[in-house]
């Protein structure tokens, strides 16, 4: 008998590193006492301008030919959310020398180890997870997905809390949503002083990015058979 496993509502810790790596804009490199500010990734992410590689790959390099590095990465809010602030990820390893942010090909990387660092602690992330990992197919859409539906269907944000359990309570100032990934989408509850972010998860996850509408349609659905239930015009 297959043991029983539940659907996934989330992202793990190593899809969230491969998905900020993926769709990074700009990343901070130290090295040799060093700090470049990266902002030229031209849309291919960190994962197509640094090769990330176990230390066996390769044979041994003259230790000459590497430093240690460090690559820093945030992941901020795309929407006007209070403290945009979502993630910050760190990887550590030996990059090879001399290093230049002007090249047109991707350097090499001897892995160190990857940490998450987000609300909900801290993290080390090995090589080997990264490489198990899909990258999530509404990574790359993110951001425009997220600042549209705030921008030009902010009406539809209202009837998603339908489906927040337990209701929010009359102190909360707004609904704004955080993030969307192949399985759900985060909204944080604003407060006074305060905040909390809660998920609705898609019915199914996305594997295409052509799926992700339709998941967000369907939230939409639920969310409106709640407001008849309940007698409320949605």
């Amino acid at each position: 008998m297959r043991p029983f496993s539940a659907r996934a509502t989330q992202p793990t810790r190593a899809e969230r590193v491969r998905s900020i790596l993926v769709v990074a804009h700009s990343m901070t490199v130290v090295s040799d006492g060093v700090q470049t500010e990266v902002r030229r990734l031209d849309g291919t992410g960190a994962m197509g301008h640094i090769h990330l590689h176990a230390p066996t790959e390769g044979g041994h390099a003259p230790a000459g030919e590497r430093v240690p590095a460090r690559l820093e990465f945030t992941d901020i809010a795309p929407t006007p959310v209070r403290d945009r602030l979502r993630a910050r990820v760190t990887v550590t390893g030996l990059l090879a020398a001399p290093y230049s942010t002007d090249t047109e090909s991707s350097t090499c990387m001897e892995f160190g180890q990857a940490v998450l660092e987000d609300a909900e602690g801290r993290s080390f992330i090995t090589l080997e997870e990264l490489e198990r990992t899909e990258t999530d197919p509404v990574a790359a859409c993110e951001a425009g997905m997220l600042t549209h539906l705030v921008d030009d269907h902010s009406e539809l944000v209202p009837l998603l809390l339908r489906l927040v359990r337990p209701h929010p309570d009359r102190g909360m100032v707004r609904a704004v949503p955080l993030a969307m990934d192949r399985y759900g989408v985060t909204l944080r509850l604003e407060y006074p002083r305060s905040h909390r972010d809660v998920r609705l998860p898609f019915p199914k996850p996305v594997t295409e990015i052509d799926q992700a509408g339709p998941q967000i349609h369907a939230l939409l659905a639920a969310a409106r058979r709640v407001s008849h239930r309940n007698g409320l015009l949605a």
